[in-house]
């Protein structure tokens, strides 16, 4: 039994996952009614809230039958917001010595976590057949989007996880908040484009596609902000206005265009046999549309995340806490931070 604690930004998350049965609780706060007030997240205000809430969700965890069987406490320990992973991690370190068992503390990457989250359900289907079946969609191409990041990876059929691209500049999930921005719509930015964009014409403005070879796997989405602002600077508040779903369709589409293209390319380049997408933009409906698509051009299944597991949660690192070969239990005084994007 593994209890899981996600604090790397803004929601507070809490999860138990037995490996025989799959996760058996999920408690999150989010904070996104918080933010939106401030346009995005302000790190303070998040640390604050991840000290008031966490500690109500602990115990609604410990309430939860097969809690006293509980064998280790995982994390997340990078990358995100140091405070919020620091608040996490020293909780994480005091519920371990805590317990009567002193059980052994697991630090997990949170990129890893998105990587792993697309078998959460394909383990819940059948926990017992879990191996085999997984070892059937091996080897595996992943698409990992989210606001802080965007990359394509590949798992070998040991689950060693490499890294084959990711962005040159902005990520994709941080191109489409940016963008909302621009357009005043508001935070979270990623959702509203959805949401106008279902509403537009995807064609009516040309927007730039960065970094369009067949051999350039690396994403770059810095040139489609920028052409966005020049593009808002020629027309009216008016203009803008009535022109919004058009504006919303047109920018989102670039970006989809971009993500499509770079994993179909990745696709072609190796013998894979399935897709993964996870990651926040995951939600994104018409992503996954386009991708199951290209999956299916390259007959491989696709292997997406499910909703509650594509943004920040505590599922997603209790599964990678056991599923993933490379996060290994830590001796409490190794557990450190990890800055930035390190998924090895």
């Amino acid at each position: 039994m593994i209890l899981a604690l996600e604090t790397s930004c803004d929601e507070t998350a809490v999860a138990l996952f037995d490996p025989a049965r799959g996760l058996i609780g999920e408690w999150t706060h989010s904070q996104i009614a918080l933010h939106a007030r401030h346009g995005g997240v302000v790190p303070d205000l998040a640390t604050r809230e991840h000290l008031r809430h966490l500690a109500p969700l602990l115990d609604r965890a410990r309430d939860t039958p097969g809690f006293s069987a509980l064998t280790r406490v995982a994390v997340t320990h990078g990358p995100g917001l140091a405070g919020c992973l620091a608040l996490g991690v020293a909780a994480a370190k005091a519920l371990a010595l805590a317990l009567a068992r002193q059980v052994p503390l697991t630090g997990v990457n949170h990129l890893r976590g998105h990587a792993f989250s697309p078998f959460i359900a394909l383990h819940a289907e059948a926990p017992a057949e879990f191996s085999a079946r997984l070892a059937e969609l091996l080897p595996h191409l992943g698409l990992l989007v989210s606001g802080g990041n965007t990359l394509l990876f590949s798992l070998d059929a040991a689950l060693r996880l490499r890294v084959l691209a990711t962005t040159r500049d902005d990520a994709a999930g941080e191109a489409l908040d940016k963008g909302a921005k621009l357009l005043g719509l508001g935070y979270p930015g990623g959702p509203l484009i959805e949401q106008h964009a279902s509403l537009g014409r995807k064609d009516a403005f040309a927007f730039p596609r960065g970094l369009v070879a067949r051999s350039e796997l690396e994403f770059s989405f810095s040139g489609l902000k920028t052409s966005l602002r020049y593009q808002l600077e020629k027309m009216t508040p008016a203009d803008i206005a009535v022109r919004t779903p058009d504006l919303c369709a047109s920018y989102q589409q670039a970006v989809l265009d971009a993500l499509v293209r770079k994993t179909s390319f990745a696709l072609e380049r190796g013998s894979y046999r399935s897709l993964g997408l996870s990651g926040g933009v995951a939600n994104n409906l018409a992503l996954r549309a386009a991708l199951a698509r290209a999956a299916s051009a390259a007959r491989v299944p696709l292997c997406a995340a499910a909703p509650q597991h594509t943004g920040d949660n505590a599922g997603m690192i209790a599964f990678a806490a056991w599923a993933d070969p490379a996060v290994a239990s830590r001796p409490l005084a190794e557990l450190r931070i990890e800055p930035g994007l390190a998924l090895a």
